[in-house]
């Protein structure tokens, strides 16, 4: 039976159960072979690599990456920073942004809803690390009218999003 309805292109497509192996198994490490990833799944090495391009074609993987130990690296302290902003005009937004974007020790950055504007996650190396960057670097952006800081005692649980 002909249906009206327009086919969905193949960048539409969700990921099918095998895609969600293949995404499973690059997650737990992205250096692994095809043959590797292949044998995990039950694919050849060809299909695997088509999959993979496909996933990447589509933007489900948008890169491959390193994950590194912060506390190796020096950055012992995390802090979560709460952020209001005097105005709220399309280009004071934009430039905080582009602002924030600059600054290499902020992590994430969230726009929200609720009695703050942004959520902020930086890493620093200790509380001083901490103050210099709140003089030096944060409290330099024009704009802001209130930040509020609490400073991470534990992590509980980092995750990426859930496959299947």
């Amino acid at each position: 039976m002909k249906t009206n309805r327009p086919m969905a292109s193949s960048s539409e497509e969700s990921p099918d159960k095998i895609d969600i192996a293949i995404l499973s198994e690059l997650r737990e490490d992205s250096r692994k072979t095809l043959q590797d990833v292949g044998a995990a799944v039950g694919l050849s090495p060809t299909s695997t690599w088509s999959r993979i391009k496909k996933l990447e074609a589509q933007g489900v993987i948008k890169r491959y990456t390193v994950d590194l130990d912060p506390a190796k690296l020096g950055y012992h302290d995390f802090v979560i920073v709460q952020l209001t902003l005097e105005s709220h005009t399309d280009e004071t937004l934009y430039e905080f942004g582009r602002v924030l974007a600059t600054i290499p020790e902020i992590q994430e950055a969230y726009l929200v809803s609720g009695d703050y504007d942004y959520y902020i996650r930086i890493a620093v190396r200790d509380t001083r690390d901490y103050e210099r960057l709140l003089r030096e670097k944060l409290y330099k952006i024009p704009g802001i009218r209130h930040s509020k800081s609490s400073f991470v005692l534990r992590v509980l649980k980092e995750a990426s999003v859930p496959l299947g």
